[in-house]
């Protein structure tokens, strides 16, 4: 059989151990051992010795404990819980005023910690319950909450962009760069949505109840100013320092984890039961993280030498048609794809598996990048794996997990828009790091 074939029996048997259930770090090593000795012998060995070391020597993902232990100390800190409060108290007469007050907090949230999981969860308990109380739509709602948990997948420091820029070989200050307009660009457009369903039916998001407004305005301002400032101050020290070159991304991090360190202290939020916490999830985070990082790696190697990427380019190639018809079909691989499986798989096998035809294409990576990111977020809201649903549901049980799918939906199709208006216009993208960086 040649090796190429083999390649393609590889992928189809590694996608239904995932589908089926085995744990996908173990899936790729056992699946890389076995079909690279058939295909080229011992020599596998010592391709996985050299991918697995590669891994551990790089430099840039010693930021993503960093990053995942930022945000959960400012998860720990209750910075958005006092900044959710004051938001709300402050369009207390809008419509639809909590829809904003969430999509408000989601982004600073996004920009504090790239873990959607506590994002949705966070936002699920601070705001369902006063949603309910006022006479919220649950299903423009849960649809707020999900998708601006989503957020934290493309606003910097985002983990997965984190792991995406050694994949795609390009600065990870570059996608961060990359990804601030396309995610603020998300954030109005669910704000867009969500106010304009108001506008159309005020019982969609009525203004808030009497008892339930502030009584002073400079309590109002005193607590939005203690919520936003300090956590803002902290992400744009990090974030700013890594993307004007003083800092790399994990010199950037660790400042942020120590900034955010004393954040949680300054608030007297901090017990050494709670850093005990922190430290215990970030290591389980990052260790799910980075083996899978290696174990794809390892797996990405023993696919490439069997030949089948190339086999496979030249076949898209032959094909004959224009480049952006080909992306349009990545796209919308990676699309479905992103119903079953989650971001870290497909970053991590498929994005390598599609790069040397994407290198062919001459297409830019860093938009390549930026478009599989927000492609990704639909992964968060598309049945039937949908994390952010039962992250949801966990935390609001009152709520009916069809009217939280129904929801979710509604903003998967604003993502699907936002991708649209990326791939159509590629410098909403590429404007700001080419500003920044000269187009280098």
């Amino acid at each position: 059989m040649e090796n190429e074939i083999l390649g393609l029996i590889l992928i189809a048997v590694m996608l239904f151990a995932i589908f089926v259930g085995f744990p996908i770090s173990f899936t790729l090593i056992f699946l890389g051992f076995v079909f690279g000795y058939i295909g080229f012998g011992k020599v596998v060995f010592y391709l996985m010795t050299f991918q697995f070391s590669n891994v551990m020597l790089e430099q840039t993902l010693a930021a993503v404990p960093l990053f995942i232990f930022m945000g959960i100390l400012m998860e720990q800190a209750g910075l958005m819980e006092r900044l959710f409060a004051a938001v709300q108290l402050m369009l207390s007469r809008v419509r639809g005023s909590l829809y904003l007050a969430v999509l408000f907090v989601s982004t600073i949230f996004a920009a504090a910690t790239g873990i959607v999981g506590a994002s949705v969860t966070i936002l699920g308990i601070m705001a369902a319950k006063t949603m309910n109380r006022s006479g919220y739509d649950v299903k423009l709602a849960a649809g707020t909450i999900t998708a601006g948990g989503t957020l934290g997948i493309l606003i910097p420091p985002s983990i997965m962009l984190v792991v995406m820029g050694p994949v795609l070989e390009v600065p990870v200050t570059d996608l961060f760069a990359a990804a601030i307009v396309p995610g603020i660009m998300m954030a109005f457009l669910y704000a867009a949505y969500a106010i304009g369903r108001c506008l159309l039916n005020p019982e969609l998001g009525p203004a808030l109840p009497e008892e339930d407004r502030a009584e002073s305005m400079a309590y109002v301002v005193k607590e939005f100013l203690l919520g936003l400032v300090p956590p803002a101050l902290l992400v744009f020290s990090a974030l700013g320092s890594i993307m004007f070159g003083l800092a790399t991304p994990t010199e950037g991090a660790g400042c942020g984890a120590f900034g955010a360190l004393l954040l949680t202290l300054a608030y007297r939020r901090m017990t050494l039961a709670k850093f005990q916490e922190a430290l215990i999830k970030t290591l389980e985070i990052t260790a799910l993280i980075l083996i899978l990082v290696a174990a794809s790696n390892f797996f990405g190697a023993v696919f490439s030498r069997l030949g089948t990427p190339t086999m496979l380019t030249e076949l898209l190639l032959g094909l004959d048609m224009p480049p952006m018809v080909l992306l349009i079909m990545i796209m919308a691989l990676i699309f479905l794809l992103g119903w079953p499986l989650e971001w870290v798989p497909i970053v991590l096998i498929i994005v390598p598996i599609l790069l040397p035809l994407i290198e062919q294409l001459e297409i830019n990576l860093v938009w390549f990048g930026i478009l599989v990111a927000v492609n990704l977020q639909t992964a968060w809201l598309s049945p039937p794996v949908a994390l952010s649903a039962y992250f949801l549901k966990g935390v609001v049980p009152e709520w009916d997990l069809k009217d939280i799918y129904i929801g979710m939906m509604q903003f998967m199709v604003i993502q699907l828009i936002g991708l649209i208006l990326i791939l159509s216009f590629p410098q909403i993208a590429l404007w700001l790091p080419e500003y920044l960086y000269g187009g280098k």
